[in-house]
């Protein structure tokens, strides 16, 4: 059986539903680490549950929890929801992020606040 460096410790993986972070989840989960699935709207709960069933079948452990990143108040319950459910956050990956795929002078007025707003 492989080594779990992990094994005791709790991460929060911002933006875990896809893309790098669901990648980031699943290696955490690999190494032994309880992860949170963080996701931003009801309409990427499936997707992390998804992720979260991929953590459970390789006999590893993790929740998921919503919880929009350029918000300080969600941001400051998911930390306090967390530390009361595992005593601790071990490791925080900042992985959250929009994507909005234009040369910046096409860039509409409603995107521009979008963007810094998930990276403060």
């Amino acid at each position: 059986m492989k080594e779990k460096k992990l094994q005791g410790q709790v991460a929060i993986v911002t933006g875990a539903s896809s893309g790098i972070g669901s990648g980031v989840a699943r290696a955490l989960a690999a190494a032994g680490a309880t992860v949170v699935i963080n996701y931003p709207a009801e309409a990427s709960k499936m997707a992390a549950q998804t992720i979260l069933d991929e953590v459970f079948s390789a006999g590893n452990k993790g929740i998921v929890y919503q919880c929009d990143v350029s918000k300080e108040q969600e941001v400051q319950k998911m930390f306090a929801d967390v530390i009361a459910q595992f005593g601790t956050v071990d490791i925080l990956v900042n992985n959250a992020g929009l994507q909005r795929d234009a040369p910046f002078q096409d860039m509409t007025h409603r995107a521009v606040p979008l963007c810094p707003g998930s990276h403060p």
